[in-house]
């Protein structure tokens, strides 16, 4: 497979974490964990594919894919803000509910057929670019355009716009944004929405754009988990979660294509299916992951990574402290 087809399809993939990626960052940057990605996308993939194969129409999928996982994100919600229970059992029982009630919601999908597809298309000019006109610009659906627009929107919106002054306030000091008048409890249950409304965005690209055709409990193959961790290695920076976002895109579709021939120059594929360096490969992406998990637990390590310093904790008005 020629490497800027590679490349191309990688971009296709990483715009899936790309969402999932911005949306808990928008999340943890109100001081909600919302470990919940990976239930909430399979719920958004589900219903988006669902509705797409029923009307025949892919615009109504994705909208009511979005809103389904915004939906499911408000239980979370509920639990952590007004009930302040642990964001980090929370969040993995999200998880489990959200992938339960996409299977059986969406019992019988795999064999529903073909869906409509949301449009592919070049953009003019753009796409004559060498190298990168033709990864970036040519045949990508439009979900992939939008992730482009939304990478600057969402970096203007915290960084240079009241509102993002209020999210980042929420997130490091919310009893100080309190006291000024901010609505911290009106402000997390709206940014956790946010959140879930971009996982669900993100599973209606899987089946509707990027995979499309099918649905099963191997449609997001983790993808959520990996979003969490991109968090931490954006370091809660929109345009950090963009690069980490396409490049781990890339290396799972490359960890995909290098084990579909069954020679490499000339020699016999070592990576080829059903070897145990293939399912090596595989596992890498997870790896990591999980490795900057771990790491990431360490409360000098979020700190010097500028963790929102009230990432986590419930916040009670008139309580001493965050």
């Amino acid at each position: 497979m020629h490497p800027l087809l590679i490349l191309q399809a990688g971009v296709a993939t990483g715009t899936v974490l790309l969402f999932a990626t911005l949306g808990e960052i928008f999340a943890e940057r109100a001081g909600v964990l919302n470990l919940g990605v990976e239930g909430m996308m399979l719920m958004g993939a589900m219903s988006a594919f669902s509705i797409a194969a029923r009307t025949g129409n892919p615009w109504l999928g994705i909208l009511i894919g979005m809103l389904v996982a915004g939906l499911l994100s408000q239980l979370h919600a509920v639990l952590v803000i007004h009930l302040q229970s642990d964001q980090v059992v929370s969040g993995l029982a999200l998880t489990f509910v959200g992938t339960g009630l996409s299977l059986v919601l969406g019992e019988g999908l795999s064999k529903a057929g073909g869906v409509a597809q949301l449009p592919v298309f070049s953009i003019p000019l753009l796409s004559s670019i060498p190298i990168l006109g033709p990864i970036f610009f040519d045949t990508q659906s439009v979900l992939v355009y939008l992730g482009y627009l939304l990478i600057p929107l969402t970096w203007y919106l915290i960084y240079h716009t009241r509102a993002g002054l209020h999210l980042r306030a929420a997130g490091e000091y919310p009893a100080a944004a309190d006291a000024l008048g901010v609505n911290i409890y009106g402000l997390r249950y709206f940014y956790v929405f946010v959140g879930g409304l971009l996982a669900g965005l993100a599973g209606a690209t899987i089946s509707l754009a990027v995979s499309p055709g099918w649905f099963s409990e191997l449609t997001t193959g983790g993808q959520g988990w990996i979003a969490v961790a991109l968090v931490i290695f954006a370091q809660w920076n929109p345009l950090r979660a963009a690069f980490g976002a396409y490049a781990f895109g890339t290396l799972r579709r490359f960890v995909l294509d290098i084990q579909g021939p069954t020679t490499l120059f000339g020699l016999s594929n070592p990576f080829h299916f059903h070897t145990n360096l293939s399912f090596f490969l595989q596992m890498l992406p997870y790896a990591f992951t999980v490795l900057i998990l771990v790491l990431s637990s360490r409360e000098s390590v979020r700190k010097r990574l500028g963790a929102p310093a009230a990432l986590g904790l419930p916040y009670v008005r008139g309580a001493r402290g965050l």
